[in-house]
């Protein structure tokens, strides 16, 4: 019997009937019927059970599984065969259904019948699959069956609704819903349709989600359109079921239209889905999304999509709790897990939508792009940005680009960036590459505020992402350093800077390649060496870290090497290193410590370590003056910026103090005696000592020793009794006490103030007539001797500059005066010594580097001046015109400085000279203090002069007089430009050294930009009342002298002075205003003060004044002073101030014009000239001015033609030596600039007008035509230039040629007027081609070929013309000779003189007819055979008029055919 065969388990591989195979040694229901006996086969006389039997198919009872005993394709084939051939058909399938129902009225034969059955194998078994269909599946696909079956099921379902799980944990409305899936054939599909439809809407929620997610594979596709149709009316009513219907929609074969509709509902109750249901919903949305309306769907998911407000606030502290803790372990609670779950996904779908999908990708950066307002930047913009940056690699310079400029806008600021990486953390850390080359590329760009946001890339990636990212930011942050690029090394150290303090711990865990940035220190500057030192001793002596004794050693191994090599560039690299590990050794933690109750003084062991490193710079020093200047310059700037511990501090100003009486102290009333050269003498006191107490700086002597001693000769007696030390040390030693006794008795300077008073030793500096006399090496030395007494002093100012008391005031105002009067007697010694190397005034490894150079570049200045004043007027144009104004200084038109006054009254080319040397050698000056400036505060000064018992002797008045304001005003303006100017604005000249325009700045250096304009805006209110003082000056002296410089009543030596300082303070607002770290929002308060500053000078107003009424105030103060300059120089700066300030305005627009009527007073002003045989502005100058009054003016075509038409010709009928009456600075001279100019401007113009479309009206194109009437006018006079006419010409082909085509018709007689102007410019131009070939002018000839071809398309341009309006027959051809500027003939064309003459009668004759001239010709190049020319009439109808265009053809050199 079948019966008892050994049965074999099947595999169940339905995918919804896992359940059942997990319970399957459970035991049965207790619904089973008491008739039924486990495991046996069913029993029963109906049909539906005989059928079956015959069919193939066993059925079972209890837990059995139905047995299949054939093939499943030949059981349905048998079984529809049996029914089909039943006598009783088609009745019999109704009693089989009815037998089927009363079978399954059992829970267990229904269950049995639902899951799959188990085949019986035979030796003989088929090869077939394993996998069986239940019983209820197989009867589903035989086609008379199928339609009762399912209604049956849909009948038996309803009994299940609330039944989820059986006691076998088997669903059984799962099952049943699985039957349907996957049929081979759907005999009545719109039937099934509605019937699954009608159970969706009575079915439980539960039942729901899984009958819709299973339509897809019920359905068939014809029925999708009316599915879709019911899901969209089921998504309306019950919103629950959003997520399966999106999801199912997804999967069907919708129309787009429909899909649309869908799409906007969803996006309406966006906001108030949940988080767990939006990776569905934005999935649906994305994969909805045509390239049509693609940027306005991303526009709105992105405003309607907020994740920030989606995670929990306890999610978002458990989130900063995990960041804080090492492990970062998962969250504890599952609400917290699965929201960080779901916006993983959420972003996952999202990458994957843009990575397919190029179209949502540069919608969604579009979209971003568009937004302007700073509050509508989100964090999910950013992350966006970053995962379009990540996935796309088509689109990162497009992402680039956008981050740029909302960061230079200021919409993505820091704290959006925070709040992006500490609530998506997880997110980004899987982009963590990507995010990294962002920020190095960001650090390539020359703005500021873009390297600051890459710099917050690398220190947020660092703080928020794990272990291995971290050893990827330092090692980017390594490459930066290691890269050379100046701006990348500084931002990369102070990031590394900011880690160490952020994250000491993590920092030391990649210590290793911070260290090895020790291997890469010649390409980098010495304050870099410094933050790399700090980074590096920082690790090392860490009381966090014990495990930091390596780093230790590492760093005292590589000082000692590089103290102790001979090469002197390493030795100060030592000296930088050593004293920065030093100063971090010994910094006073008493502040830091008191919180913790650690120990707050310095250990006597550590007191030692210090001292014996500084001991070991000291001696490892001493041998060299530069190397230990240096060190004495290192040692004092870490006292000034650092807090030393006290114990340190008191034995390093105990030692200095001592060491410096002993070098350079002497007592006044003991002249020194020696084989001096010059007679010793105690100068430049400031009291007299009558007592034995006295004492002088022992200068001359000690420099004569150090030069005797080079030179091998004996050592005086004066020495011999004591060390040498170099003079050299003398400022630098001198800047160390001052600081340590500074910091010892808090700024109380009492113990050392006897040095301000004290006289140097020194000879009678002024040269007088032994000048030519004296040998040169007396020069050198007089010269030397005047550089270091400069240096003492301006030392001595820098330390008593903050004094308060009248008394000290004034010998500061004195020692300043003393100051500027050695510049002027060391300008006559420079003159006659060209060679001469200054001794150093700035120890730093730069300043060794460019030393060569600069004293190079000095004696050639001196030996070639003539030359280099050419040079600069021939290149002056070439340069930008930030460099225009940062050089003004160096070239041949800068103001006489304050210094050459007293020498002569009549400015020599020799002065000239020395003042541009001195200027040059401002890298042998000891650095000004920027505390230095607040003598700018002094007014008069009155200093009391006591006798012996402190009775007042006499009363002096001190003031601060123009030459030192002028001095000041210089040094200040040149630190701005230091550190305010952007670097690609002070771009340093080919092969000169890259650090060269810091030499003189590095105690600057190591303070902020943000410090340093805030000390300058404490002086706005000095420098404004100087500079209304000034103002008032040269009103004074224009209304006694009528403004003429030379009158009897004007001291040209004073008038240069104040000039200069006027110009010195417009530089330095200039400088200050246009500063690009106002962009930035934590600088707006600096910019609102100072702006406030200037609007009280106007009228005192309320401090909450809004920022556009104080532009605009600030704006009408400046401008105040235009009547008052006195130089072209000072016009300029004025101008751009006001456009610095105007550029902060979002009302700009408006004082637009009043910059234009500015520029065009000062362009119409006559201004003082220097030099009779050249005028006073430099063609630099003049080009800036001039550009900016044609950018800023309202019509430049008008202003083009105004001083083309008006002020040309007054130059023309002038006198040699003469300027246009309309525009003075309109000369022979500057003829060239104002023509180069207007053409440039015009041709930017006419490139500006937008070419003409048929569907602008008629008033657009009669306007168009006027104002290419008007260009084309401007360019009949200025056409003399090849180079601008050809641009112009390309401009007239691209913008006006397609409004011609429309206007033809319309406006003919406008159109030939402008054709017949423009045709005499073109015939010139081709004349200057035969010009340029005769004279073999390359200049020219280099512009020739691209002219000539452009002149070609025109001629074609014309002919497309006219053939679109129907005159192609106008069109003529015409073979003319080639002439030369004057009309003549060339001769190269004589050979086929006879030709030409024929082929010019044959055109007369069709000339004659058509009212024709001869219009040009043009040299065939490279060719015997004459050039034959395209001509051009324009006929309408009967009537011909004469308008022609020509150019170059090469066609065959024979007449025309009559």
């Amino acid at each position: 019997m079948v019966s008892k065969r050994r049965l074999s388990r099947s595999e169940d591989k339905e995918s919804l009937t896992e359940d059942a195979s997990k319970t399957r040694k459970q035991p049965l229901s207790k619904k089973t019927k008491k008739s039924h006996i486990a495991n046996e086969v069913e029993e029963n006389d109906s049909i539906f059970v005989k059928l079956l039997k015959i069919s193939g198919i066993i059925l079972k009872t209890g837990e059995s599984q139905n047995q299949l005993a054939v093939d499943q394709i030949a059981f349905q084939k048998k079984l529809f065969q049996t029914l089909r051939r039943h006598p009783s058909y088609p009745k019999i399938i109704e009693e089989f259904v009815s037998g089927l129902e009363s079978y399954i009225e059992d829970e267990d034969s229904f269950r049995n019948c639902l899951l799959s059955c188990e085949r019986l194998q035979d030796e003989e078994a088929s090869m077939g699959a394993s996998y069986s269909k239940s019983l209820i599946k197989l009867l589903l696909g035989i086609d008379i069956l199928q339609p009762a079956i399912i209604k049956t099921l849909f009948e038996k379902l309803p009994e299940y609704f609330f039944e989820n799980k059986n006691s076998d944990e088997i669903n059984i409305p799962r099952l049943i819903v699985s039957q349907l899936k996957w049929l081979d054939r759907v005999v009545d599909g719109k039937d099934l349709t509605t019937k699954i439809m009608q159970l969706i809407s009575i079915a439980p929620e539960n039942l729901q989600h899984d009958i819709i997610t299973s339509l897809p594979e019920i359905v068939g596709d014809s029925q999708h359109a009316d599915v879709g149709k019911e899901l969209s009316d089921l998504l309306i009513e019950n919103t629950s079921l959003t997520v399966p219907i999106l999801d199912v929609l997804s999967s069907l074969r919708l129309d787009p239209n429909f899909l649309l509709k869908v799409r906007q509902l969803v996006m309406d109750k966006l906001l108030s889905i949940r988080l767990e249901d939006l990776p569905v919903i934005i999935k649906f949305i994305l994969h909805s999304i045509t390239a049509m309306d693609a940027l306005e769907v991303i526009s709105e998911l992105r405003e309607k999509l907020d994740l920030q407000h989606c995670v929990l606030p306890s999610r978002l502290q458990a989130s900063q709790v995990k960041l804080k803790s090492k492990g970062r372990a998962s969250s504890s609670g599952n609400q917290e897990s699965s929201g960080q779950n779901c916006i993983i996904l959420l972003f996952d779908v999202i990458k994957s939508a843009i990575r397919y999908e190029k179209t949502i990708s540069e919608a969604w950066i579009k979209a971003i792009e568009n937004t302007a307002s700073v509050s509508e930047h989100k964090v999910f913009d950013l992350v966006m940005l970053f995962i379009i940056y990540s996935t796309n690699t088509q689109t990162k310079k497009y992402i680039e680009r956008v981050l740029r400029n909302k960061i230079r806008s200021g919409c993505i600021q820091e704290q959006l960036l925070q709040s992006t990486f500490s609530i998506h953390y997880l997110v980004l850390k899987d982009m963590c590459s990507s995010i990294l080359s962002l920020a190095q590329s960001l650090l390539h760009s020359p703005d500021q505020s873009i390297i600051s946001f890459g710099s917050l890339l690398y220190k947020y990636a660092f703080k928020f992402f794990d272990t291995y990212c971290q050893q990827e930011v330092v090692g980017a942050l390594v490459t930066h350093i290691c890269s050379g690029n100046e701006a990348e090394v500084d931002t990369a150290l102070d990031v590394l800077l900011e880690l160490v303090v952020l994250n000491p711990s993590a920092m030391m865990m990649n210590a290793v390649f911070v260290k090895g940035i020790l291997d890469y220190l010649d390409n980098i500057s010495p304050q870099q060496i410094r933050k790399l030192f700090y980074v590096l001793s920082t690790l090392a002596f860490s009381k966090q870290n014990e495990a930091s004794s390596h780093i230790q050693d590492d760093m005292h191994l590589v000082i000692r090497k590089q103290l102790s090599s001979t090469v002197f560039k390493y030795k100060l690299i030592g000296i930088i290193g050593a004293v920065t590990m030093a100063g971090i050794m010994a910094a006073d933690r008493s502040e830091s410590s008191s919180l913790t109750q650690d120990r707050t003084n310095l250990s006597d062991e550590q007191c030692t370590q210090v001292t014996s490193l500084l001991q070991l710079v000291h001696s490892c020093s001493e041998q060299s003056p530069q190397a230990s200047a240096l060190y004495y310059d290192e040692f004092a700037n870490l006292i000034q910026h650092e807090k030393l511990d006290p114990k340190a501090l008191e034995w390093v100003g105990h030692t200095i103090c001592n060491d410096f009486q002993d070098a350079f102290v002497v007592d006044s009333c003991v002249v020194p005696e020696g084989d001096f050269p010059f007679p010793v003498k105690a100068l430049y006191g400031l009291e007299e000592y009558n007592t034995q107490d006295g004492i002088a700086i022992n200068l001359l002597p000690l420099l004569f020793s150090q030069d005797f001693a080079k030179d091998g000769g004996p050592v005086t007696s004066q020495e011999s009794g004591q060390k040498l030390v170099s003079p050299l040390c003398l400022a630098p030693y001198f800047r160390l006490l001052r600081l340590c006794v500074e910091r010892q008795h808090n700024g109380n300077l009492e113990e050392i103030d006897g040095l301000l008073d004290c006289p140097v030793f020194l000879t009678d500096l002024e040269p007088g007539e032994r000048l030519e006399s004296m040998s040169a090496k007396e020069c050198s030395f007089m010269c030397s001797l005047i550089f270091l007494t400069l240096n003492w002093f301006r030392e001595i100012v820098n330390a008593f500059c903050r004094e308060t008391s009248p008394e000290m005031k004034g010998k500061v105002l004195t020692r300043l005066k003393h100051i500027v009067e050695l510049q002027i007697i060391l300008e006559k010694y420079l003159a006659v010594t060209p060679d001469y190397v200054p001794p150093l005034g700035n120890f730093d490894v730069e300043t060794l580097d460019i030393t060569p150079h600069t004293v190079t570049a000095i004696s050639a200045k001196i030996r070639k001046k003539g030359k280099i004043e050419r040079k600069q007027e021939t290149d002056g144009s070439k340069t930008s015109s930030s460099d225009t104004l940062s050089e003004e200084k160096n070239s041949e038109c800068d103001p006489t400085p304050s210094h050459k006054g007293p020498l002569n009254k009549e400015f020599t080319g020799k002065e000239e000279k020395t003042s541009l040397l001195l200027h040059n050698s401002h890298a042998f000056f000891r650095e000004l203090d920027i505390e230095v400036f607040s003598i700018l505060h002094c007014g008069l000064v009155t200093k009391f002069i006591l006798d012996t018992e402190m009775h007042t002797e006499a009363t002096e008045v001190v003031q601060l007089g123009p030459p030192e304001l002028l001095f000041l005003l210089e040094d200040l303006s040149q630190k701005l430009e230091s550190m305010l100017t952007p670097p690609i604005a002070r771009r340093v000249p080919f092969l000169k050294n890259k650090g060269s325009r810091n030499i003189g700045f590095s105690h600057l250096q190591q303070r902020s930009a943000q410090e340093i304009v805030h000390c300058v805006f404490q002086l706005l209110t000095p420098m404004c009342n100087h500079l209304e003082n000034i103002h008032n000056y040269f009103q004074c002296l224009a209304a006694e002298n009528h403004s003429v410089v030379d009158g009897p009543g004007v001291k040209v030596q004073e008038y240069h002075i104040m000039s200069s300082c006027y110009q010195r303070l417009l530089q330095i607002f200039h400088g200050l205003f246009a500063w690009s770290g106002f962009s930035q929002p934590e600088n707006q308060n600096l910019l609102y003060s100072a702006l406030h500053v200037l609007s009280s000078r106007l009228k005192q107003g309320e401090h909450s004044q809004p920022l556009e009424e104080l532009l605009s105030q600030s704006f009408h103060y400046l401008q105040n002073f235009h009547q008052s300059i006195p130089s072209f120089q000072c016009a300029l700066y004025l101008i751009r101030l006001l456009m610095v300030i105007l550029e902060k305005s979002t009302a700009s627009t408006q004082n637009k014009e009043k910059i234009a009527s500015l520029a065009r007073q000062f362009l119409c002003r006559v201004w003082p000239s220097g030099d009779k045989e050249k005028s006073n502005i430099s063609n630099d100058q003049l080009h800036a001015l001039l550009c900016i009054y044609l950018e800023h003016t309202d019509s430049i075509l008008k202003a083009i033609e105004e001083i083309a038409g008006v002020g040309i010709p007054e130059l023309i009928n002038s006198p040699k030596d003469a300027s246009s009456s309309t525009f003075p600075t309109l000369t022979r001279h500057t003829f060239v600039v104002f023509f180069r100019v207007m053409m440039a401007e015009l041709e930017k113009t006419v490139k500006k007008i937008e070419p003409g479309t048929a569907a602008d009206s008629q008033q657009i194109h009669e306007e168009k035509l006027l104002y290419w009437n008007m260009a084309v006018r401007d360019f009949s006079i200025l056409i003399n230039l090849i180079k601008y006419g050809r641009l112009f010409v390309e401009a007239f082909l691209k913008q006006c040629m397609p409004l011609l085509d429309f206007s033809f018709r319309k406006h003919r007689e406008d159109v030939l007027s402008l054709l017949e102007t423009f045709q005499l410019d073109t015939r010139l131009l081709h004349h200057l081609c035969g010009h340029s070939k005769i004279h073999q002018d390359t200049r020219l000839t280099q512009h020739v070929p691209l002219l000539k071809k452009t002149l070609e398309l025109l001629v074609c341009r014309v002919k497309a013309m006219l053939t679109l309006n129907n005159c192609r027959e106008a069109f003529w051809l015409g073979n003319l000779k080639n002439r030369d500027l004057q009309g003549e003939e060339i001769k190269s064309q004589n050979s086929q003189e006879s030709t030409a003459d024929e082929s010019e009668d044959d055109m007369s004759s069709q000339a004659s007819k058509s009212k024709a001239t001869e219009v040009s010709l043009e040299k065939a190049p490279e060719s015997v055979t004459d050039g034959c020319i395209l001509l051009i009439v324009l006929s309408w109808w009967s009537r011909t008029l004469p308008t022609y265009i020509y150019c170059q053809m090469l066609l065959c050199p024979f007449p025309f055919p009559p």
